[in-house]
């Protein structure tokens, strides 16, 4: 068979609200609207005997480790679920900042998933492949079908697609790479807390721009204020993307320190990362659709 192709879209959290930590096993429980951009790293698997990964790109210096990549790890996971399992030689195009808050591994994952269960003639629902997603990292199974849907718990519930409509988006890395862990530890919960704040919106499938925008602008991401205590420029991020010609919404993903914001066109989105590469050379900006 000859090679398999796949894009792995950044993730981007719409909302991140944080209801509190589990008493069972502290994880930080999560209510997320999940959109997927067309900005993507690329993902090919050259089927063979021999499993592998060759990384390059822009971004393929910070994505660390070959050996301990998520494409590996998922690829090892699956195996292990279903013996005999095809696989072979992936090669990572790595366009997507690291440690950003979109994720870039985890899609990477999922997209390595999606490659194996179509040489394997598996469905991406199967049980095993599922199984895999969940064990290689908490956001990979909304990444195993990258469209937009609600993420929920420690991000084990995914729902199903919602068919929203295509939103112009500007995505921006201000260059800080910020782990996870930080972050949720600023954020203060023990185990066993709750986090007070407004219930998340019901979103349903089907809606226009306008109206799920005025849906998610009252909501909210909650690890926004405990990311700007590790990484400031996230705020100063923000402020460059507020101050475009069109903006609608700006907000952090994820855990930062990436941020995005939501245009009223095409080429609004187009003329703001223009502006804001010009005027920050050392960020990566990204216009891009949200779907």
């Amino acid at each position: 068979m000859s090679s398999l192709t796949t894009r792995a879209p950044a993730k981007i959290n719409l909302t991140l609200h944080v209801l509190g930590r589990r008493p069972e096993d502290g994880y930080h429980v999560l209510e997320s609207l999940v959109a997927f951009a067309s900005t993507s790293d690329v993902l090919t698997l050259e089927p063979g005997a021999d499993l592998g990964l060759a990384v390059s790109g822009p971004t393929a210096g910070p994505a660390g480790p070959t050996e301990d990549n998520l494409v590996l790890r998922a690829a090892r996971h699956l195996a292990a679920r279903l013996p005999g399992l095809r696989h072979g030689a992936f090669r990572l195009h790595k366009r997507l900042p690291v440690a950003a808050g979109i994720g870039g591994g985890s899609s990477d994952a999922a997209g390595a998933l999606r490659l194996l269960a179509r040489l394997n003639g598996v469905a991406i629902d199967d049980p095993a492949v599922v199984d895999a997603a969940r064990a290689t990292g908490a956001d990979v199974p909304v990444c195993l079908e990258p469209r937009a849907r609600m993420m929920r718990g420690a991000g084990e519930e995914v729902g199903g697609p919602l068919g929203l409509a295509s939103l112009p988006a500007v995505l921006i890395n201000p260059g800080v790479p910020v782990p996870t862990a930080p972050v949720f530890k600023a954020l203060g919960l023990k185990v066993g807390d709750r986090l007070d704040g407004a219930e998340h919106p019901a979103i349903a499938g089907g809606l226009d721009a306008d109206a799920l925008l005025g849906l998610i602008a009252p909501a909210r991401n909650d690890l926004e204020a405990p990311a700007l205590t590790v990484a400031p420029v996230i705020g100063d991020a923000l402020a460059a993307l507020r101050a475009q010609a069109g903006c609608r919404l700006a907000r952090m993903s994820g855990s930062g320190a990436t941020v995005f914001a939501l245009f009223a066109d095409r080429h609004a989105a187009m003329r703001a990362a223009r502006t804001l590469r010009a005027a920050n050379p050392g960020w990566w900006v990204a216009a891009t659709l949200l779907r």
